[in-house]
């Protein structure tokens, strides 16, 4: 996966090799600024079910939630009287009050005391909550000082939000308990009324190595096309900090997933199991949307090379913002919490 080289980059390229009028010299410098800004892909905590359902998480092992946060909320267990070894122990025990096949969850937000020197008496103090907003949770306090952990769940059908382009709605599906950084993130962006900066710029088709469900054929290479649109979803007036790394499985066609630590960002067209597992995935395409996806993938291109490889970058990049969608997906309700 190759991040996009800037004007400036480009320009100290040609600086240099006016500075030093040799091409060996510049291609030494490209070939160590390429290093830097090239990475390989990642995966997908999903794998493709059958059409018109969410696509399928590999039965997450994952239950992480953001160090120095304290979210706040309604209590549906008193950490005073419920105590456990582990932050991940109470991400678990919220996730067991939200089971259910469809519908809002009893628990959708815990808080952990792990730090034995600063929790004091409150060591292992575990909190479960319900938001009144699952997508806009009420943070009491965050920073070095705190001595929380906190974390969101979402219930089946809570956990959608709509990626507006003016080719239609990418509805992807978040995962808070493998990537709660990523999903932070992202819900910020949702709570702008605009995400000016965010766009698509790269779109390569399945061509003739993947078929029509994502999957490799066999003595095809593997590229290019890529199979897949990348972008960023840097916004204008939002201030981006590096994402770390979160959940990082294999990527499957429909994986939402940083480029590094983002901003820049891909939605996978295939199964690429070639890529290794070096990318946070934090989120997936609904399977009804993969169409519109195929299509930004057709649109006019021309051709870049980014460090050394062949890219096809949209003749006109497409806006992006995110909105809010009806819960749940296929119903015209809203979720509410008590």
């Amino acid at each position: 996966m190759g991040r996009r080289q800037t004007d400036s980059e480009l320009g100290r390229c040609a600086l240099l090799a006016l500075l030093f009028l040799g091409a060996t010299s510049c291609c030494v410098v490209y070939t160590l600024l390429s290093a830097g800004l090239r990475r390989t892909p990642t995966s997908s905590v999903l794998d493709s079910i059958e059409s018109g359902d969410v696509l399928g998480r590999e039965e997450a092992q994952c239950c992480r939630g953001i160090e120095h946060l304290e979210l706040w909320g309604d209590a549906v267990k008193w950490g005073a009287d419920f105590k456990v070894n582990s932050s991940e122990e109470c991400c678990r025990a919220c996730k067991a009050m939200c089971s259910g096949v469809d519908g809002p969850c009893l628990c959708d937000s815990w808080v952990f005391c792990g730090n034995r020197e600063a929790c004091g008496a409150k060591f292992g103090e575990c909190w479960l909550k319900k938001q009144k907003y699952s997508f806009y949770p009420d943070r009491r306090d965050s920073g070095e000082h705190v001595m929380w952990t906190s974390g969101l769940i979402f219930g089946k059908g809570e956990d959608i939000v709509g990626l507006q382009t003016e080719y239609g709605v990418l509805h992807i599906e978040l995962f808070p308990d493998c990537a709660p950084h990523s999903v932070a993130y992202i819900l910020e962006l949702l709570r702008l009324r605009h995400c000016v900066g965010c766009q698509l710029y790269r779109a390569e088709s399945r061509g003739t190595s993947w078929d029509s469900q994502g999957n490799h054929i066999k003595s095809a290479p593997f590229g290019p096309p890529f199979a897949l649109i990348q972008g960023t979803l840097a916004a204008h007036g939002t201030m981006f900090k590096e994402i770390p790394t979160e959940e990082c499985p294999q990527i499957r066609r429909g994986s939402v997933a940083w480029v590094g630590s983002g901003p820049e960002f891909f939605i996978s067209l295939a199964n690429h199991n070639e890529w290794s597992q070096t990318y946070t995935v934090f989120g997936s395409l609904l399977p009804e949307d993969l169409e519109i996806a195929e299509k930004i993938a057709q649109l006019p291109t021309k051709l870049e090379v980014w460090s050394n490889i062949d890219v096809s970058v949209l003749d006109e990049p497409i806006r992006l913002r995110f909105i809010r969608v009806p819960f749940p997906h296929k119903q015209n309700t809203e979720s509410s919490q008590s």
